[in-house]
């Protein structure tokens, strides 16, 4: 009968181990279980994305407080639509920028949030409708090196 006792306690303790990995896994990828978690949606509109990537950082006084979700194209309007997952309990209002920058010269790309204040608060699923578009480093490079040649 010890010999099932000893081999109950390590399955229980295994078990336990496997729970907690689960877990670590969960919280440390950002997953969720049930729904979306601890975000909303918000979308913007850009003429260029180049370099951003869904699972990309979304940022607001330089702080974290979302991350880049699906991105895909407008044919109707020839843009690019990029969803925005907001964590819960920041507030953006209908006057925001979204602005794609660069981190450092030739860093990773993330969108950059001024939350503007007009008072009307962006809900779930809504537009964000003034973007900046990224600037295209080698079109200024090449307009620095040859000069702005007008024909």
């Amino acid at each position: 009968m010890k010999k099932y006792s000893k081999e109950t306690a390590v399955g229980v303790f295994v078990v336990i181990g496997l729970v907690a990995i689960g877990y670590l896994t969960i919280q440390l990828g950002d997953l969720s279980v049930f729904g979306r978690g601890n975000t909303y949606p918000l979308t913007a509109r850009f003429s260029n994305v180049t370099g951003l990537r869904a699972g990309g950082v979304v940022t607001m006084y330089g702080l974290p407080v979302g991350k880049v979700g699906a991105m895909r194209i407008d044919p109707e309007r020839q843009q690019a639509v990029v969803e925005l997952r907001i964590n819960l309990g920041v507030e953006i209002f209908d006057d925001a920028i979204a602005s794609i920058k660069t981190e450092g010269l030739i860093g990773d790309k993330f969108v950059s949030i001024n939350p503007g204040g007009s008072g009307a608060v962006l809900k779930p699923g809504q537009l964000i409708t003034d973007t900046e578009s990224p600037a295209d480093l080698m079109e200024l490079i090449s307009k620095y090196a040859f000069g702005d040649v007008k024909n």
